[in-house]
């Protein structure tokens, strides 16, 4: 496997594609990355429906983002956000396995399931999505990250800063430095780095306890790690 690419200024000319990208999530990273005047792609299973999302984002401001199908955005894209529903996860990235060879991928993706009581963590196999990402991506470089972001906030170009931490989880560090860095790209985010894949599962858990807090006090909610 090849080594990760590097941080930093590198960032300028990465292209980052995000897999899901029409979705609340996706929209919403689309929006801050490309305003920060990063290069974006955002994919749908309906190329259509990509270009028509990616071309509501440019309009409202959130800077000139592209779209096509998610195997298109994963083969012209040195990192990938997947950013799809938890029901089509494995599904999904298990399609474009051969497209994300080599690349650093970003799973953003929380497994929660819902009920009357509220959201929780839903038990998966491997540990965790990114795990069950990284099982299905041998050959490509994972990193769990971006899982606590109000959608809401990304979205809303209205708000200058998003004011909270990323946790970023991942075995190559070359790959968390990267990601840590392209978090630090947008007003008020900043990414963290909270230890290797296998602790992924508490980072996406955490999510529903978020959830809790923003019913209750009806916000949109984050987290800021203290004394670092």
């Amino acid at each position: 496997m090849p080594h990760a690419p590097s941080g930093g200024s590198e960032l300028g000319v990465v292209v980052i594609g995000i897999v899901g990208g029409t979705g609340p999530q996706g929209r919403g990273l689309a929006t801050r990355f490309a305003a920060a005047g990063l290069s974006v792609l955002i994919g749908s299973r309906d190329s259509d429906r990509a270009m028509l999302a990616a071309a509501e984002i440019s309009a409202e401001g959130g800077g000139p983002v592209g779209g096509a199908d998610n195997a298109s955005v994963a083969a012209k894209a040195d990192v990938v956000i997947i950013a799809v529903p938890w029901a089509g996860h494995a599904e999904t990235i298990a399609s474009l396995s051969v497209e994300l060879r080599g690349k650093i991928v970003v799973d953003c993706v929380n497994p929660l399931g819902f009920d009357k009581h509220g959201a929780y963590a839903i038990s998966v196999p491997e540990g965790s999505a990114a795990e069950q990402a990284a099982a299905l991506l041998p050959d490509s470089y994972v990193v769990g990250a971006f899982h606590h972001l109000s959608a809401v906030l990304l979205a809303d170009v209205a708000v200058d800063r998003v004011e909270t931490d990323v946790l970023v989880v991942g075995d190559d560090r070359a790959s968390t430095d990267l990601v840590q860095a392209l978090a630090d790209r947008v007003p008020g985010l900043r990414g963290i780095y909270a230890g290797r894949l296998r602790t992924c599962h508490q980072v996406e858990a955490l999510t529903a306890n978020l959830i809790a807090v923003n019913r209750r006090y009806r916000a949109h909610a984050g987290i800021r790690v203290t004394d670092v």
